[in-house]
């Protein structure tokens, strides 16, 4: 954070520099009521509040509020926020940290390819020049799925799928965009901290990931717990997934199957 240097007394003590919560605001991005929020429930406290009952922070509670905002674009609550820093150990926090990093490395590759493929369409139509297909759709993602989903599943299913998808309204979409990924990251978050499958937080990620799956088609008790067999047994899966690490994949799998066998009914479907 740019700003200040040297030290000041506070309370009669050398401390570190501190920063306002206006200027905390205004760098971090973070609203002023927002920090407000966190030292009212706990998450971020202040290093001293004023007479006045103006807050201030230091740098320890800096990087404390990177951590934070970090966890929170991993997709976790504040409860769950407040769980990982409460408990954390070096070692999750940099095993769910390289996870997101491996992500937004993955998306820094997709997204430069799109603007690229962006850019040349913009020459090409200004130059009045035609475009091969390939040159047309370079970077767009494809579904690998869809000729295997046909022999597996048959062709009215895979139809019926992409109708659901014809009627998604704009939530429905965004869901189906970011759901998936922040099941893949919380739940790995989660299994670090050594919550069970039972855990009612595990349960709540669940929910979710049954939700975006029903996007696409509505798997009854059987067929929820075989999904979650078939991430375990398909190294496709495993890897997108866990990235890896299939302790995660046979962790999201244990806690599908506690779903399903407490929410799911047989004829569900």
């Amino acid at each position: 954070m740019a700003g200040r240097t040297g030290r000041m007394m506070v309370e009669g003590r050398c401390s570190d520099v501190a920063w306002s919560i206006a200027e905390v605001a205004r760098e971090s991005g973070v609203t002023s009521r927002t920090l407000r929020h966190y030292h009212a429930i706990g998450l971020l406290i202040p290093a001293r509040t004023a007479p006045n009952g103006r807050r201030y922070y230091e740098q320890e509670q800096l990087l404390r509020l990177q951590q934070i905002l970090l966890l929170r674009d991993l997709g976790l609550s504040l409860d769950v926020v407040a769980e990982v820093l409460e408990r954390q150990s070096s070692a999750s926090t940099i095993e769910v940290l390289g996870r997101h990093k491996q992500w937004l490395q993955r998306e820094q590759l997709r997204l430069a390819q799109l603007i690229r493929t962006v850019d040349a369409t913009i020459t090409n139509l200004r130059e009045g020049e035609e475009m091969n297909p390939d040159q047309v759709f370079e970077g767009f993602e494809h579904n690998p799925y869809e000729a295997e989903a046909r022999e597996r599943w048959g062709d009215d299913q895979v139809d019926a799928s992409y109708e659901r998808m014809r009627n998604w309204t704009e939530q429905d979409a965004d869901l189906a965009r970011t759901g998936q990924q922040r099941v893949h990251r919380e739940i790995a978050a989660l299994k670090a901290q050594g919550k069970d499958v039972r855990d009612p937080t595990v349960q709540e990620l669940i929910q979710l990931h049954y939700e975006v799956t029903s996007l696409f088609w509505t798997p009854n008790h059987e067929a929820y717990k075989a999904l979650g067999q078939m991430y375990v047994d398909d190294e496709r899966f495993r890897q997108t997934i866990g990235g890896g690490d299939d302790s995660v994949v046979e962790y999201l799998r244990d806690a599908m199957t506690i779903y399903a066998e407490t929410k799911l009914s047989e004829s569900k479907g």
